[in-house]
């Protein structure tokens, strides 16, 4: 078993689409997946599993579709895959303020990424890089007040989730990577 982390998309945000940690837990038990743990409500899971990441990642969806009523995107990396990732980071000195710097997880690679319109709407404090299916974005005035933040999906043309440099840390921890 590898263990691996499942990044859930549209969770518990505004209201909607409602799935407590428990019952989460419950779904991804009922999948065969084993030591699942997960950290705060917006769905991060760790978890031990057998299988490709996104072949776990629907059969995820499914089962919360089945139990839940709505199919969540879900994306699965394992341990590795994350610290490649925390690795290739191009603004590490932005760690020391965690939730300015933002991962943004793409289902693939952007197969026509409007890099010319992120650069009309970036903001001039805000650096950000695109690096295969992985987007980087240090947001130093805050992610609820960027444009780039608001039209990212758009403007890379691929689904995608976010977390800030606090939740990548912890989901490191989580899978016991050291730094």
């Amino acid at each position: 078993m590898n263990t691996c982390i499942a990044l859930f998309r549209g969770i518990n945000v505004g209201g909607n689409n409602k799935l407590p940690m428990k019952e989460l837990v419950a779904v991804l038990d009922g999948l065969g997946l084993k030591n699942i743990r997960t950290y705060i409500q917006s769905g991060n899971v760790v978890f031990d599993g057998k299988g490709e990441p996104a072949a776990l990642a629907a059969k995820m969806g499914a089962a919360i579709k089945k139990s839940h009523g709505f199919e969540p995107k879900v994306l699965v990396l394992d341990a590795a895959r994350l610290e490649k990732i925390i690795k290739a980071n191009p603004f590490p000195e932005a760690e020391t303020a965690g939730n300015t710097l933002h991962f943004i997880f793409l289902t693939e690679i952007p197969p026509k990424p409007d890099l010319a319109g992120i650069e009309k709407i970036r903001a001039a404090s805000e650096r950000c890089e695109l690096k295969g299916d992985m987007f980087y974005l240090h947001a130093p005035d805050g992610v609820g007040r960027s444009r780039l933040a608001a039209n990212m999906e758009r403007l890379l043309g691929v689904p995608m989730t976010g977390r800030n440099w606090n939740t990548v840390s912890k989901l490191r921890e989580m899978v016991g990577l050291e730094e």
